[in-house]
């Protein structure tokens, strides 16, 4: 059995790339994760994680992340990302991710809606909601991509 995270964070970055892959990994290498082995999981944080924001990442790392990314190759399109948070007292927390052909305050308000009805289901008191967003106009190929990385 692995250990849960202990620490984590949140980052968005946008970027422009001469294809999908490039610019999705500029992307990420704007947020802080490049160079690490993403592990795509769901959208729980593990109970006691600790918000860390100035976290390094070893390179070369196995990360377990929650995101949302778009790629779009067409000039002028507005797209963007967003990742949310929601935190109860105690326990577990709950992530959400959001990627469109929209803004950056859109993209929000879809990833705090989102947490809420969460919590609303599961039958949770949220206390605080963190997020992380950005928006890019592409010029040629560009990416949009929102992040919770969980480290141990």
């Amino acid at each position: 059995m692995l250990p849960l995270p202990k620490k984590y964070f949140l980052t968005a970055a946008a970027s422009e790339g001469d294809t999908q892959l490039t610019a999705f990994d500029s992307a990420l290498l704007k947020a802080q994760v490049g160079n690490t082995n993403l592990l795509r999981v769901s959208s729980i944080l593990p109970p006691g994680c600790e918000y860390s924001p100035g976290l390094v990442i070893p390179p070369g790392s196995l990360l377990p992340i929650a995101y949302g990314a778009i790629v779009s190759e067409k000039p002028g399109d507005l797209i963007s990302a967003a990742v949310a948070v929601g935190l109860q007292a105690e326990g577990y927390g709950v992530i959400m991710e959001y990627s469109g052909h929209c803004s950056k305050s859109a993209a929000e308000a879809e990833v705090v809606r989102m947490v809420e009805e969460a919590f609303r289901i599961r039958g949770l008191g949220l206390i605080d909601v963190k997020i992380a967003s950005v928006e890019h106009t592409v010029e040629k190929i560009g990416c949009a991509f929102a992040a919770v990385p969980l480290w141990y």
